[in-house]
């Protein structure tokens, strides 16, 4: 039997629990993507142990036993996990220990496992004894692990559970590794089968794909897998639909397009060449880290507004009689269709939020031309304060569209004319934060008492037009705002009576 090294040094939290589970004399193995991680000298905080037991009830006493936290994840299926928070140099992280319940003996049970590479197990009795443990591997997943390959360890794979479709497209995209053929062959013919799967499901994979540098290129790999239209069937509808002739791409492959352009703007080895015209945007791009939900950062968001953001052109397609093609309230409608999508992969209500933000104002900027074809100040402030915590996501969105649409055949000049817009707005927000926030002059109080109007929708609008003023740059004062309230209650009498 194949030995392997388990490092130099077995982390704290899995030794405790392997002292544990054999003090107890519960016959328990490491499997699955730990040690796939540890054999690639990849460092994980995620750690699947299977039992001879109920795993809920071993979990528990485990949970005790390490000061952590139980949480049951799949009672039909007897699988909980615990959580144990643990210092290290870089500070207090999470480890997650999964428990499942041993089906068989450990060769029958790795034989109901997904892959290969996940399909290897090491005996617990052993993780304590040395820096180097027996590896039971009945399917060779060490051997594909080195020849780089995903394959499924039999032929009901994903039947037992479609959700393994979109897992062996994230594990290729996360470790750079080819579905082997045979697997891939089945993985086609069974595509359709991930409508089976609940969404919250769908989109931990999903996310987990778009979080990596080269998404674009495996979402054109799960729609070659029949994969993409099965989770998204909206976007079937976009395949074939011509564009104007400055698209290079039909609407389909645009969209994919657009997240392998902003996929190019947030790489840091080429922000230098493709931002060098827009300097205020290259500091936001560390900010696109943020995490949103679990497992869902600012930047998937970003990608899911990209893939979407033309959702609705064919349902709002027209030809103009000079058989130019128009898609009018396509944005608006398209940021409809994407609150549908989402919710129905569950993602949070802000997350939906924020991606329809997106998606409904990705062409606004191009919109705000005033005097010079550059936006007024009163554009701006609008743009703010309408887009909210999504305004330099947007900038970012809109540039990759624009590197979309026009693909092989960039004009540079125009590439100029759109980073210097871009450039504009940044510079003009940063000289004056009054562009987003507006300190205040007057509140609603103020209002009632002086201008004598009574609580309603109404304040609220005034105070915004006040407000909207003030960013626009025409009043700055007090007495200003009180002047241009009266000036404006004066021009609309169905608003009250000036007194």
């Amino acid at each position: 039997m194949t030995r392997v090294s388990l490092g130099r040094d077995v982390p704290s939290i899995l030794a405790g629990a392997a002292d544990f589970l054999v003090q107890e004399g519960i016959d328990s193995y490491l499997v699955g993507g730990y040690i796939r991680d540890t054999l690639l000298g990849r460092a994980t905080r995620d750690i699947d142990i299977a039992v001879a037991g109920a795993a809920p009830q071993v979990a528990q006493k485990l949970a005790e036993a390490l000061h952590g936290r139980y949480v049951l994840l799949d009672e039909a299926n007897g699988i909980a996990r615990v959580v144990v928070a643990a210092g290290d140099a870089a500070g207090e992280s999470q480890w997650h220990l999964d428990l499942s319940t041993i089906r068989g003996s450990i060769e029958a049970d790795l034989s109901h496992r997904d892959f290969t590479i996940d399909a290897m197990a090491i005996d617990l009795r052993e993780v304590g004894e040395g820096s180097s443990a027996s590896l039971i591997d009945p399917f060779q997943g060490k051997r594909d692990l080195e020849k780089r390959l995903i394959r499924m360890v039999g032929d009901t794979a994903f039947e037992d559970d479609p959700a393994r479709l979109i897992r062996a497209v994230r594990l290729a995209a996360g470790y750079g590794f080819t579905i082997e053929e045979e697997t891939e062959v089945l993985l086609n013919k069974q595509s359709q089968l991930i409508r089976q799967v609940a969404g919250e499901r769908v989109r931990e994979e999903l996310c987990r794909i778009l979080a990596g540098r080269n998404a674009a290129r495996f979402l054109f790999y799960l729609d070659r897998l029949g994969l993409l239209t099965a989770i998204i069937p909206e976007l079937a509808a976009t395949k074939g639909v011509e564009q104007p002739r400055e698209h290079y791409w039909d609407v389909f492959h645009h969209s994919i397009e657009t997240v392998a352009a902003l996929e190019r703007l947030l790489n840091r080895e080429k922000e230098a060449e493709l931002l060098a015209l827009a300097p205020h945007l290259v500091p936001h791009i560390e900010g696109f880290e943020e995490e949103i939900g679990i497992g869902v950062t600012r930047a998937v968001l970003m990608k899911l507004a990209a893939l979407l953001h033309d959702i609705a052109k064919p349902q709002t397609k027209t030809m103009e009689a000079d058989g130019r093609a128009r898609f009018l309230g396509h944005t608006k409608e398209g940021a409809s269709i994407a609150g549908d999508i989402l919710q129905r992969l569950r993602f949070s209500n802000r997350e939906i939020g924020m991606v329809q933000k997106m998606i409904e104002a990705h062409l606004r900027l191009w919109q705000m031309g005033g005097d010079h074809g550059m936006p007024t100040r009163r554009a701006i402030y609008r743009y703010f304060r309408d887009t909210g915590d999504v305004s330099i996501d947007i900038m970012f969105l809109t540039l990759a569209d624009f590197l979309a649409t026009q693909g092989p055949n960039l004009d540079l000049t125009e590439w100029r004319r759109h980073c210097g817009l871009m450039e504009y707005v940044l510079s003009q927000r940063e000289e004056d934060e009054a562009l987003v926030r507006p300190p205040k002059l007057l509140d609603g109080d103020d209002l009632m008492k002086i201008l004598g109007l009574k609580p309603g929708p109404k304040v609220g609008e005034l105070l915004e037009a006040v407000r909207e003023a003030q960013g626009a740059g025409e009043i700055a004062t007090r007495e200003e705002a009180l002047a241009f309230a009266y000036k404006r209650l004066a021009e609309d009498k169905p608003a009250g009576k000036v007194v």
